[in-house]
């Protein structure tokens, strides 16, 4: 995909979107060669890469940083980048300084912002001055201090009612798109046919507009990954199983052999 507009056409053909939430030049380069249709740069990075137990740290320089190599690794895709927490929260004028300082530096397309309707004055901001925001309801990473922990969203029928009207609100304000994280199927069905711009689901069933997963969620990297994962590849057994083989190798003095050498 190479803008918005083919988010939403993507919605009235009915041609699922996919999403891949990656961080560096190399895994972003196999995204765009394997046709993934768009990248979020996610706050996830401060977990995935930098080992936090949240995604509260990381900061928007890093977030830049690695966006600028996701750019590199995937020239000709759409780079969605996650705002990091406290980047858009004091003021809207915040808010566009540094969303516009994301675009500027790092040549990405579009920016997303967690949270439902109290968001909507600063969204409205920055999609008027030319910056495109994908918004993101449900499970909130940011808000993990408020909601108590990583749970399902959307369970009460007051709940329900809240993320749906979050959902228009987030459409009225001019998002593009809405991630909807860890919420009912039935539920993300409905919020998916009650808006005319495209859902994006992670943990929210088959029925939104599109899915998006964790690069290294996807191929197995690590050892354990959430009941929505599906792992296409056990990666992190086989690099281990590598790293065993060349330390025997070289402390048996099997490595490196003549072939290896000048």
């Amino acid at each position: 995909m190479k803008s918005i507009t083919e988010f939403l056409k993507a919605k009235e053909s009915g041609k699922k979107i996919t999403v891949i939430s990656t961080y560096d030049y190399w895994s972003a380069k196999l995204c765009e060669e394997a046709g993934i249709d768009a990248i979020l740069v996610g706050d996830s990075l401060s977990m995935v890469i930098q080992g936090n137990d949240s995604t509260l740290p990381v900061t928007l320089e890093e977030m830049i940083y690695h966006t600028k190599a996701v750019k590199r690794g995937a020239p000709n895709t759409f780079i969605i980048v996650d705002m990091p927490f406290m980047s858009y929260h004091v003021s809207v004028e915040d808010a566009v300084r540094n969303a516009g300082k994301v675009l500027k530096e790092t040549g990405a397309n579009a920016v997303k912002i967690e949270g439902g309707r109290q968001m909507t004055d600063i969204i409205s901001k920055l999609v008027s001055v030319g910056i495109p925001v994908m918004g993101h309801i449900g499970l909130t990473p940011q808000f993990i201090n408020q909601l108590g922990g990583y749970k399902v969203q959307g369970k009460t029928e007051k709940d329900r009612e809240r993320l749906i009207e979050d959902a228009k609100a987030l459409e009225k304000a001019g998002c593009f798109s809405i991630v909807l994280e860890a919420v009912p199927s039935d539920l993300a069905k409905e919020i998916t046919q009650s808006i005319s711009i495209p859902t994006i689901g992670i943990g929210a069933g088959s029925n939104t507009d599109g899915q998006v997963l964790v690069f290294h969620d996807l191929i197995g990297i690590f050892e354990k990954t959430p009941k929505f994962v599906k792992r296409y590849l056990e990666t992190g057994k086989l690099i281990k199983e590598a790293l065993k083989n060349y330390k025997g190798e070289v402390e048996n003095g099997v490595f490196p052999g003549k072939e290896h050498q000048y």
